[in-house]
């Protein structure tokens, strides 16, 4: 039987975390892009029964010769054509890093314009939540070959070796970061009381921003990387990818606030995936590589 398919490829592959219960990781990402359009294969990094930030629990890491293997076997499946995306999380183990940059590199080589986006899950405010050797094996196997990253603040700041009090030292880290394209979620906002997502490209820096929520759930950072993956692989321009899918997930959370969830309610609010009515306020900001004329 032939597996060659006549289409554009339109799957995308996540990596990252499984929860039994819960909308963090592959729970939030693949629900998000498939509820998008997107075919989603998934490969989960660990197995847990919930997130665990609500209490200590189980975690299944697969041994790395099988992760490998399982990985190895992706990248010479005959469908592999169908792949448009790389999108990975949350690393169960630094060695899975070396796997995810191999399938990656098959990935591109059968589609020279598939995107790899990488989501360097280590950490927020209270700290790195990951052994030191995932968060440099995030940092230094994984993020030079993305195209577009989506690390939070935190993270940024853990790879920049300095903290980034202010959008100007978020630029600044953000220039140097590596990929091309970088997604900073938990970003300073000139919005008071207000939060942002910066978005730097090669030719705009952007600011899409809304009020802080306190105590929001988990998996915001997962479910901003998919969506936004998704609307770039649905053709939107990189501006209005940001503002509709900073809408999206601020809506997701104002609504999951507002029940009282303490997960992301993502069935409920499906809708809001495609036709967010959330209003977030964008700003454009100097680009620091544009020449400065007298």
């Amino acid at each position: 039987m032939n597996a060659e398919k006549t289409d554009a490829p339109r799957a995308v592959i996540v990596i990252s975390s499984h929860v039994a219960r819960g909308s963090v990781g592959n729970r939030a990402a693949v629900f998000a892009l498939e509820t998008l359009g997107f075919p989603v294969w998934a490969v989960p990094t660990i197995i847990l029964p919930w997130h665990p930030g609500h209490s200590r629990a189980t975690r299944i890491v697969p041994p790395l010769d099988q992760f490998k293997a399982l990985l190895a076997d992706l990248e010479r499946a005959p469908w592999l054509g169908e792949v448009r995306a790389v999108l990975s999380g949350y690393l169960g183990e630094a060695g899975q890093a070396e796997a995810v940059a191999s399938l990656v590199a098959a990935v591109k080589a059968r589609t020279p314009d598939a995107l790899y986006v990488c989501d360097p899950v280590m950490g927020d405010s209270g700290g790195l939540y990951v052994p030191e050797p995932t968060a440099a094996a995030l940092r230094d196997r994984l993020m030079p070959i993305a195209d577009i990253a989506t690390p939070n603040r935190y993270e940024l700041e853990w790879m920049a070796g300095a903290p980034l009090p202010d959008i100007k030292a978020v630029t600044a880290a953000a220039l140097h970061a590596g990929p091309s394209t970088m997604l900073v979620t938990s970003a300073p906002s000139m919005l008071a009381g207000g939060t942002g997502n910066f978005l730097l490209d090669g030719s705009q820096a952007l600011l899409a921003e809304h009020r802080v929520i306190e105590r929001p759930p988990n998996g915001l950072g997962d479910l901003t990387a998919a969506v936004y993956l998704a609307r770039i692989l649905s053709g939107q321009p990189p501006l209005k990818a940001l503002q509709s899918t900073t809408a999206a997930v601020y809506e997701i959370l104002a609504r999951t606030a507002k029940r009282g969830g303490d997960e992301l309610q993502l069935e409920t609010d499906a809708q809001s995936l495609s036709h967010p009515m959330a209003m977030v306020q964008l700003r454009h900001l100097l680009h620091p590589g544009r020449d400065k004329r007298a």
